[in-house]
């Protein structure tokens, strides 16, 4: 048994902060930005939490799709900035739908979706469930070092849906996930906590994150390129087959280069980080919806997802639409 996508959805804050705002809180400019990242605004949460843009993010997926709240048989929530330990991001999806399945969550940064997608697929495999819902939420701002211009100017908040349904004739083509554990590259500390006994140990970095930029440009090329040349194989097709590639949004060089190296037109890959900056787990499903309210995916297309980060880890998928 395996599934297919019936209905996206996605979610962001109401607060836009633009290039320029940012050049009144720290020592940057629109140029310097639009340059080397692509961004020119994204969405800050205010009064929003990850949980609250995760629920409406579904709550869309799920109207487009024409399953209801009582249908679902899974909630998985690809995240690293839940709202709590416990309750999990899903399980307060779950409550805010009014949903009676089982919820969890799954960290792998800016693979997460892809890694919850992976995650719903073998429940389907099993023959355990008719129709799932794999989001991607994040409030990265929680985690930014808003004095830090080379990573505050980067990142925004957002989330993304996919409703799954059974089906004998798996639209879920292929994937691919790889996990390179370390802290090197990227590193986002946890919160400590206030352990009387615990003995703090000598350089410790604060709770927020910290990026080597040059080691993740080459890192997210490579990944992307392998994972879509390596799955294109694996389906007998080859990259110039695919007919769009949703690319995690993590700067708009990256996404040049890698359309550089596969030959595959910038127009195929669906772009949106000029207005969303990069929403780890949420930036592939939010370019999914949009492109999918925009009427740009049609039957048959076959659909490459890609997406790298911290971890360091990353994560490839094709779907026949």
């Amino acid at each position: 048994m395996g599934f297919r996508i019936l209905g996206t959805g996605s979610a962001v804050p109401d607060k836009i902060l633009t290039n320029d705002d940012l050049s009144t809180m720290v020592e940057t400019s629109d140029e310097w930005i639009t340059t080397r990242v692509g961004v020119k605004e994204r969405h800050i949460a205010t009064t929003e939490t990850t949980a609250s843009l995760a629920a409406e993010a579904a709550r869309r997926a799920l109207e487009q799709s024409g399953v209801t709240p009582a249908d679902l048989d899974l909630i998985v929530c690809a995240t690293i900035t839940a709202d709590n330990v416990s309750p999990t991001a899903a399980g307060e999806v779950q409550e805010a739908l009014g949903a009676a399945c089982p919820a969890f969550d799954v960290s792998s940064a800016c693979s997460g979706f892809l890694f919850a997608l992976e995650c719903a697929a073998g429940f389907f495999a099993r023959g355990t469930v008719k129709h799932a819902l794999v989001i991607g939420a994040e409030r990265i701002s929680k985690l930014l070092d808003w004095n830090d211009r080379s990573t505050c100017v980067i990142f925004g908040d957002g989330a993304g849906a996919a409703v799954l349904g059974a089906c004998e004739d798996d639209h879920y083509l292929v994937s691919e996930l790889f996990t390179a554990g370390g802290s090197d590259v990227i590193q986002i500390p946890a919160f400590a906590g206030q352990s009387p006994f615990r003995v703090i140990p000598e350089g410790e970095r604060p709770p927020t994150i910290f990026m080597e930029g040059q080691e993740t440009f080459k890192f997210a090329v490579n990944a992307m390129c392998e994972h879509i040349r390596s799955m294109a194989e694996k389906i007998g097709a080859a990259p110039s087959d695919i007919h769009f590639v949703v690319p995690h949004q993590a700067n708009l060089r990256i996404i040049a280069m890698a359309s550089r190296k596969l030959d595959i037109p910038m127009e195929r890959f669906l772009v949106n980080i000029q207005h969303y900056g990069n929403t780890a787990a949420a930036s592939v499903p939010i370019a999914l919806d949009e492109a999918n309210r925009a009427g740009r995916l049609h039957p048959g297309d076959l659909v490459a997802m890609c997406a790298f980060g911290g971890g360091l880890s990353s994560a490839g998928a094709i779907v026949r639409w």
